[in-house]
């Protein structure tokens, strides 16, 4: 299978590209997804999967398995460090998706799944120590240069690739895709522990965003830990950040512990708002990380992704079996590009902002729109309905095919 020409490339076992490769292969058609590590990632990536995710991602038979590997969480509120909430319950869209609330779970856990689900499809397979390092294009077909992590090389050809090798993307750099927007002069950083917050913050729920304009947080309930992430000083050094010392006193602020925390995991990480100038390139297309990056505020980013996988995957099926002219797959970019600049950023940045702004004027008119906008049925449903990203599967004009 894995010298069939006309067979599908992915570079990128994760959530974007393993998706889309049991899209295609659920179709019938010859895939190959390559990965550069010589096994699938465990790392603490994205951890929150939206409804909409969740609703596309049944139809591949893995939300029920996902979920109970996970955290429902049913609600999600906003608050600041003087007792204000405003709360959301994911039950007011009830009626619009099979899965009302967000799930809690590593990302690494859907790759899982997903690769485990190809390896019972004969006509599709993952490759692991395959790094992408050259990409070429005729009117035929694609051809994908590989080097292992021993430096040995090899070419393999295919008829289409999918480039969902992440933000660093190897495909958008040899197709000379400019990755436009910026990134924040603040890193994040995000520690995990077991301390239970809910013990000793009253009715706090398993996602909760504390605006502050000194030092805003975020508190993130996974299976088993609490994720806290914080804005990090661009005059901080990494080790400094990442110390113990550091991540206590940050923690230290959102509740005083005299015997201290417990830190199971921590990582720091530069924050970008950028989205590539074009998804296509001929028989090559970007998806996920590779096609665009925000701050994950909102939990939008790995989502984002695996909507652009469902609907690439999908025209790029009904193209290959005759069911579509390829004038179709041009609709792919026009269709999630706009998602990512006017719908993905522009609330991914509000985000930020509103928990961080040290504007009064600002400050008192966000909380005031939140408090009436959770206290409002209809209101409440809107909102509800843009942050989980079901209104921009809505639109006409980005509505998977699935």
């Amino acid at each position: 299978m894995s010298q069939r020409a006309d067979r599908i490339l992915i570079a990128g076992a994760g959530p974007v590209g393993l998706a889309a490769a049991n899209i295609l292969a659920d179709a019938g058609l010859p895939v190959t997804v390559f990965e550069a590590e010589p096994n699938l990632p465990e790392t603490l990536r994205a951890s929150t999967f939206q409804p909409s995710t969740l609703d596309l991602l049944a139809s591949l038979d893995v939300s029920k398995l996902l979920i109970n590997m996970g955290l429902v969480a049913p609600r999600l509120q906003y608050r600041d460090r003087n007792g204000w909430i405003a709360e959301f319950d994911f039950g007011a869209i009830g009626d619009e998706t099979q899965h009302p609330y967000r799930l809690q779970c590593e990302q690494f856990k859907l790759n899982r799944l997903l690769v485990d689900r190809l390896s019972r499809i004969p006509h599709a397979e993952v490759r692991f120590d395959a790094r992408v390092s050259e990409v070429e294009q005729d009117a035929q077909g694609v051809a994908v240069t590989l080097r292992n992590a021993a430096g040995i090389g090899w070419t393999e050809r295919g008829a289409w690739l999918i480039g969902a090798d992440g933000g660093r993307s190897t495909v958008r750099d040899q197709l000379a895709i400019p990755l436009e927007g910026f990134t924040w002069p603040e890193r994040f950083l995000v520690a995990s522990t077991p301390f239970e917050f809910a013990d000793v913050i009253p009715d706090l729920a398993d996602v909760s965003y504390f605006a502050d304009p000194e030092e805003w947080f975020f508190l993130l309930r996974v299976p088993g830990l609490w994720r806290a992430m914080f804005p990090v000083n661009p005059r901080e050094r990494d080790e400094e950040v990442l110390s113990d010392a550091s991540i206590q006193r940050r923690l230290q602020r959102v509740h005083p512990n005299p015997t201290g925390y417990a830190i199971e995991h921590r990582t720091i990480y530069s924050v970008h708002q950028r989205v590539a100038r074009q998804y296509r390139a001929g028989r090559v297309f970007l998806a996920g990380d590779a096609a665009h990056l925000n701050n994950p505020l909102g939990g939008m980013g790995m989502n984002g992704g695996i909507h652009d996988a469902f609907n690439l995957a999908d025209k790029l099926a009904r193209v290959c079996l005759g069911q579509a002219d390829a004038s179709l797959l041009d609709q792919y970019e026009a269709e999630r590009r706009p998602v990512a600049l006017d719908y993905v950023n522009k609330i991914t940045i509000a985000n930020k902002t509103n928990l961080e702004t040290r504007d009064e004027a600002h400050q008192k008119a966000w909380r005031e729109e939140m408090s009436r906008t959770a206290a409002d049925r209809r209101l409440a449903k809107e909102y509800l309905m843009k942050i989980s990203m079901i209104s921009c599967l809505r639109r006409p004009e980005v509505r998977p095919s699935v």
